[in-house]
């Protein structure tokens, strides 16, 4: 097995957070190095691959990194999924990018694509995510088949490559879809809140940590969601693997 790299979710924001999220991948695909490293760009979430998207996230992406970047279409009924391993097995990085997680999780388990995602996390590339993407990166997430009605809230499950539950870019609203997937796991299970503009980086070997900003931990103790301390950028202790070792999938 190739040495695996350190896997990186941000949760971007709006304005000058989404802008300094993208210069944040410079220092990140600076690892590689290479000149103009080649990312992938896996955009399930963000409307079924939708060309429009694209252009705009690759067009700022590229303004402030130096790259290549390649669109893996996966989504549509007549998608060369062939092609779309491929064009990832020649890529230095995996990019999720953002949207909507539970349409995106659904689009990989439908297409088979999950499998191949999973196992390509276990060699030397660089997976990072943006917003949505990130989460999909983790375990699982949350949904409600009636949103009016809170106890229809149900889990379903993500990639898993990233062993943690996240949200992203909630905390004026105080992590409410995070909390309702806490409340459906078992006692003492974590997770993590991504606040605008910051990165939590996953380390082959299990341990968390800030790279930039501030990331909230919740924990469910005795039935009840509790805030445990933050984990900051300045702070350069990884949060031990107990976190993720608690996170275990009812399903």
């Amino acid at each position: 097995m190739a040495d695996r790299r350190p896997m990186y979710l941000f949760a971007s924001g709006r304005g000058a957070q989404a802008r300094a999220t993208l210069e944040r991948l410079g220092p990140v695909l600076a690892q590689l190095n290479k000149e103009r490293p080649t990312i992938a760009y896996i955009g399930v979430a963000s409307f079924r691959d939708n060309w429009l998207v694209y252009l705009l996230v690759t067009g700022l992406l590229r303004m402030k990194v130096r790259c290549r970047i390649t669109r893996v279409v996966i989504a549509p009924k007549n998608a060369d999924l062939e092609l779309a391993r491929e064009q990832c097995l020649a890529a230095d990085a995996i990019f999720f990018s953002g949207g909507d997680v539970d349409a995106g999780a659904q689009i990989l388990r439908d297409k088979g694509m999950d499998a191949f995602f999973q196992d390509l996390a276990q060699t030397s590339k660089l997976f990072f995510g943006i917003s949505a993407g990130s989460i999909i990166l983790g375990r699982e997430w949350v949904r409600w088949t009636a949103p009016a009605d809170e106890s229809s809230a149900t889990i379903f499950p993500c990639l898993g490559i990233a062993p943690v539950i996240c949200d992203v870019h909630d905390e004026e609203d105080d992590w409410p879809e995070l909390r309702a997937l806490l409340r459906l796991e078992r006692e003492g299970t974590v997770g993590y809140g991504i606040t605008s503009g910051s990165c939590l980086k996953v380390s082959p070997d299990g341990g968390l940590s800030a790279e930039h900003g501030t990331v909230v931990r919740l924990a469910l103790r005795d039935g009840v969601v509790e805030r445990l301390p933050d984990l900051l950028a300045e702070d350069s202790r990884a949060v031990a693997k107990v976190d993720q070792a608690q996170i275990v999938s009812k399903n």
